[in-house]
């Protein structure tokens, strides 16, 4: 595996407070681009445990999730044994180039690729678009959530890019908000909006639907600077 996987010493957590229960806005409205999917071939890309993979099949998808990392793609298999919904889950690296795309695309064409919150994580971003835009169907649907770009954060959240930092100074960094507790351990790549939008289009992948949901009332409530700001960016994407 040529990546990183920055998720397999801290799966327990990361499966803990990312349970099966779709009710954060960001998710919802990903959902809500992909459209309806009974009947359609989905792969979900940096599946983790398979919170959103599952929520793809209850909705009569067949689906495929696949991951870098070994600990998240046991505990989603584990899930899959005990309640079985026909989820199968791949452990690859989706950036490895034509390895990948030839290895997903043996499973046959798919009609919807998915990524939530998971581009930030994965280190080469052309390598998963190049892979997403392979394993598509042409006029296929690529739908992605992420923390929104242009996110400064606010007090004890982290944004989009370090603290004293620059929203153009793109890399990987490691957030220090007392309430980042996810990103504080793994970290994130933080990109300008062009560079994502860029890359999309570079890989085929034509905007066509763009959301910006707010931030749970309750959680807006608590934190109104942070809440000030675009939180989370949702794209739907059709393959040329």
């Amino acid at each position: 595996m040529a990546g990183i996987a920055r998720y397999d010493d801290i799966a327990d957590f990361y499966a803990a407070g990312w349970t099966d229960d779709i009710d954060d806005p960001a998710s919802r409205r990903l959902l809500d681009l992909v459209g309806p999917v009974a009947g359609r071939r989905v792969l979900e890309i940096a599946c983790g445990h398979g919170r959103i993979s599952r929520a793809l099949a209850r909705r009569g998808a067949e689906v495929v999730g696949a991951d870098l990392s070994a600990a998240l793609i046991a505990k989603a298999e584990a899930v899959e044994r005990e309640s079985p919904m026909g989820i199968r889950y791949v452990h690859t690296d989706v950036t490895a180039g034509p390895a990948a795309s030839a290895g997903l695309r043996e499973l046959g064409a798919f009609d919807v690729v998915v990524c939530s919150f998971g581009l930030s994580d994965i280190d080469d971003l052309d390598g998963a678009l190049a892979t997403t835009a392979a394993t598509l169907r042409p006029g296929g649907v690529f739908a992605c959530s992420i923390l929104h770009p242009c996110f400064p954060g606010a007090q004890e959240v982290s944004g989009s890019w370090p603290t004293g930092g620059r929203y153009h100074d793109e890399g990987w960094w490691r957030a220090d908000g007392e309430l980042s507790s996810l990103r504080r351990q793994v970290g994130a790549n933080h990109r300008t909006l062009s560079t994502y939008l860029n890359a999309l289009r570079r890989h085929d992948l034509w905007l066509d639907e763009v959301a910006e949901p707010e931030p749970a009332p309750e959680w807006a409530a608590r934190r109104p600077d942070a809440a000030a700001f675009p939180v989370f960016l949702v794209l739907r994407c059709v393959r040329g």
